[in-house]
């Protein structure tokens, strides 16, 4: 009963973590990180190998990577600024408990607008590097969501096998 009562966490870790894809302010990672530790330590604590937990050390990694470069390639391209970059995390976070889920969309697309068209910038300019700072957190979030995917899917091989 209790096995099945850890399976039923750390599924719900899994599935929990995409949430955090639409909520920024919960951590989809380490919510992952969190079932397989459950498993680890309260299933079967010889079950996963080296091999996996090098994966999935190595994905939570790439994921960081994934977030963290899309923002810096696509807000970059358009000339957004460290305070427009900054605007977009805060409105993130912001966004988060704003009329969700569409407020991590709007919210940083309306703050990045009016910092970089604040800082004087024309007001094309300001609205292409909002426009980038779009594409940059749904690029990200589609990348996170594939490496999330993998991950769990490293996991569940790994248990099957």
């Amino acid at each position: 009963m209790v096995n099945v009562l850890l399976w039923v966490v750390v599924i719900a870790c899994f599935i929990f973590s995409f949430v955090g894809l639409v909520y920024p302010i919960i951590p989809s990672v380490l919510v992952i990180w969190a079932g397989v530790l459950v498993y680890q330590f309260g299933i079967d604590s010889n079950e996963l190998s080296w091999v996996t937990w090098t994966m999935l050390v190595l994905l939570t990694v790439l994921l960081f990577l994934a977030d963290y470069l899309a923002n810096l390639h696509f807000v970059d391209k358009a000339g957004g600024s460290k305070w427009g970059m900054r605007a977009a995390t805060i409105g993130l976070i912001v966004g988060s408990f704003v009329i969700p889920p569409f407020g991590v969309i709007i919210v940083p697309f309306v703050l990045v607008f009016l910092i970089e068209w604040l800082q004087k910038k024309p007001f094309q300019e300001a609205l292409k590097v909002a426009f980038a700072t779009l594409i940059a957190f749904l690029s990200g979030t589609l990348a996170k969501a594939v490496i999330q995917l993998i991950m769990i899917g490293v996991f569940v091989a790994d248990v099957i096998i």
